[in-house]
C-alpha cells in the first residue's frame, strides 16, 4: 500500500481524524448538500462533521441536508444525536436536514401535496367513458395519481389507456379541487381533465375496474353518487355547460422555468384573453 492509499476496514474506508470538511456542494439558498457516497466510520463521521460545522457557521452557512443512501444507515443514529431530523425518504436514500443559524428554519417542509387527475372523456356522441369500481356499483370517470416527473396532461392520458384502453387526445383542465389531510396527512389537488378519445374499442384494466363502457351523458348524471356528492355534481354541471359551449377550462401551453430553463406546462384560459397566447 502506498503512502496515499486509504486504508479499508472491512469494507469500510478508515481515516485518519483530521481537521476535515465533509464533502458537500452549495445550494441555491446559502445552505449546502452533503452526499455520503462512500461507506464511513461513524466515529469519524461525527468527528468530521463537528469540524464541518465550525466551518460553514464561520462561513454563514445555513441549512444543511444530508443525503444518507441504504448504505449509509449506520450514520442515520449519529446524525440526529449530533441534531439532525428527517426530513424525507426515498426507494433509495433518507434526508435529513440541520439549521446552523440562531434563526426560526427557513428549511421548507417535505412535499404536502399529492396530486391527482380525473379524466371526462367525451365522444361525439355525447357519451362519457366510465369505468365501475371493482364491487362498489359505482360507475366513475378514470382518475389516478400523476407520478413523480410526470405532467397533468400526461397522467390524464395514461389513466385512460390504463383503465379502459381508449387513447385520448388532452383538450383542457376543467377545474381543480383542493382537499387536506387527504393521504398520509398530505393534501390533495384533483385536476378534472377534458380529453378527446381517438380510438374506441374498449380494453378494462382488470385489477382495479369490474367494467367500462360508454354512457349517454344523462345516464351518468342521473347516478345515485352524482346528486349525493357535490364534487360529482359540479363535475357534471362542467361538462353540461362545456357542451353548450359556455364554459372554457385552461389548454396547455409550453413553457420554461424561470431559474433553470427546464421545460414545464401554463394553463391558461386562451378564449378570454385580449392577446390570445398561441
Amino acid at each position: 500500500m502506498s503512502d496515499h492509499e486509504t486504508p479499508m476496514v472491512n469494507g469500510v474506508v478508515e481515516h485518519k481524524i483530521g481537521e476535515e470538511v465533509l464533502p458537500f456542494v452549495e445550494d441555491e439558498y446559502g445552505g449546502v448538500i452533503v452526499e455520503m457516497t462512500t461507506p464511513t466510520d461513524p466515529k469519524f463521521f461525527v468527528a468530521t462533521l463537528r469540524y464541518s460545522f465550525t466551518q460553514w457557521r464561520s462561513q454563514g452557512k445555513k441549512g444543511v441536508w444530508l443525503n444518507l443512501p441504504l448504505s449509509q444507515v449506520n450514520l442515520v443514529e449519529p446524525a440526529v444525536k449530533e441534531g439532525f431530523r428527517y426530513h424525507h425518504a426515498e426507494p433509495t436514500y433518507l434526508m435529513l436536514v440541520y439549521w446552523i443559524p440562531e434563526s426560526e428554519s427557513t428549511i421548507p417542509l417535505n412535499a404536502s401535496h399529492r396530486v391527482r387527475v380525473g379524466a371526462v372523456v367525451l365522444n361525439h356522441n355525447k357519451e362519457e367513458k366510465y369505468g365501475m369500481l371493482r364491487g362498489s356499483g359505482v360507475w366513475k370517470i378514470p382518475t389516478g395519481v400523476v407520478d413523480e416527473g410526470e405532467d397533468i396532461f400526461a397522467a390524464a392520458i395514461r389513466e385512460v389507456k390504463e383503465e379502459t384502453g381508449i387513447d385520448t387526445e388532452f383538450l383542457e383542465v376543467l377545474a381543480f379541487c383542493q382537499t387536506h389531510e387527504s393521504f398520509f396527512v398530505k393534501s390533495d389537488l384533483f385536476f378534472i381533465c377534458l380529453l378527446r378519445p381517438t380510438s374506441f374499442d374498449i380494453q378494462k384494466q382488470d385489477l382495479e375496474i369490474e367494467a367500462a363502457q360508454w354512457m349517454p351523458f344523462e345516464d351518468s348524471a342521473s347516478q345515485p353518487i352524482t346528486h349525493k356528492n357535490e364534487l360529482f355534481k359540479v363535475i357534471h354541471r362542467i361538462c353540461s355547460l362545456k357542451m353548450e359551449k359556455n364554459y372554457t377550462g385552461f389548454s396547455k401551453k409550453p413553457t420554461t422555468t424561470f431559474f433553470d430553463d427546464k421545460l414545464g406546462y401554463l394553463y391558461l384560459n386562451k378564449q378570454d384573453m385580449n392577446n390570445p397566447i398561441t
